[in-house]
């Protein structure tokens, strides 16, 4: 598309009406969402490997207290929405971002109709139920060793270690 970052964070209603010119066109529609909290290197292995299975690729991006829903860790998220969605439409790979507020996608992709919906490898198409609105469900396998959990816990120890000692 060929956009700038905030021009591809996209209210609903805008991305519904261009959802539908590419409907027209014929062009294949995948989503995927997720928090995107800090971003690493297996959330850009995914959208990479989401882009890849059709045309366009729409990224649903929960909001701050829809994250809070979820029950991450406490502290989280920790870059707000806007942050987090700024950094998910500066990728090549991404056309459009759009957030929600419910802790799944089910009503936003009830109303997208996605052509393809991808979630990584810690899913299963039975666990999620808004599968029901896209043509089909891909699995992409996760990439061992990254989550944001564990940077976070990573970058905790790192703090802890360099803390000088204090002297009694």
């Amino acid at each position: 598309m060929g956009k700038t970052s905030a021009a591809k964070i996209l209210p609903i209603r805008k991305l519904l009406t261009l959802r539908e010119l590419w409907r027209w066109e014929g062009r294949t529609v995948v989503f995927t969402n997720g928090v995107y909290d800090i971003l690493h290197a297996g959330h850009v292995k995914l959208l990479e490997k989401a882009k890849a299975q059709g045309d366009l690729l729409v990224v649903g991006v929960n909001s701050d207290s829809s994250v809070r829903l979820l029950e991450k860790a406490p502290g989280r998220p920790v870059n707000t929405w806007r942050d987090r969605a700024e950094v998910i439409a500066a990728l090549g790979c991404v056309d459009a971002v759009v957030g929600f507020s419910e802790s799944t996608p089910e009503r936003l992709m009830s109303r997208l109709r996605p052509d393809i919906q991808v979630k990584g490898g810690d899913y299963k198409p039975k666990d999620l139920p808004e599968g029901k609105y896209a043509g089909r469900v891909v699995i992409v396998p996760l990439k061992k060793g990254c989550s944001t959990s564990g940077l976070i816990a990573r970058l905790q120890d790192k703090r802890m270690l360099a803390r000088p000692k204090r002297s009694r």
